[in-house]
């Protein structure tokens, strides 16, 4: 059985072999970088059990909590953290600890970044009719 991070990242693969294919020249490049180097390899969760960072159904609160718990200390130590959380962020991925998040807390960063960008837009807006008034 894969690791999470491992299908996750396969699932990704096949998605650039899927969206590479078709152009001339540039899918094989795509492709053989991101079997060259993916950032999941230097991870530090690929050497822990996925149980860690995935809940068991109907697990209690209090496990929950200190599971979740040990495995955000493993994300504190991993090179890759930032990565695993854009990954996480992007996808988005609905379950699990990634990136020293759980998924709780990944959505309310999307939501806090959403918010972010339609203030921003706004902004904008306002700042370029100011312009054409003035």
């Amino acid at each position: 059985m894969l690791h999470p991070i491992e299908s996750s990242a396969r699932s990704a693969n096949v998605a650039v072999r899927r969206s590479t294919a078709g152009q001339a020249g540039t899918g094989t490049q795509q492709l053989d970088h991101l079997d060259d180097n993916p950032w999941h390899t230097g991870a530090a969760c690929r050497r822990d059990e996925a149980g860690l960072f995935f809940a068991p159904s109907k697990e209690p609160t209090a496990a929950r909590l200190a599971r979740e718990e040990q495995a955000k200390q493993v994300c504190a130590r991993c090179p890759v953290l930032l990565e695993c959380r854009e990954h996480a962020l992007a996808q988005p991925e609905p379950y699990g600890v990634w990136g020293g998040l759980t998924a709780a807390e990944r959505r309310v960063v999307l939501a806090r970044r959403r918010r972010r960008e339609s203030e921003l837009r706004e902004a904008r807006r306002v700042g370029a009719g100011r312009l054409i008034a003035g």
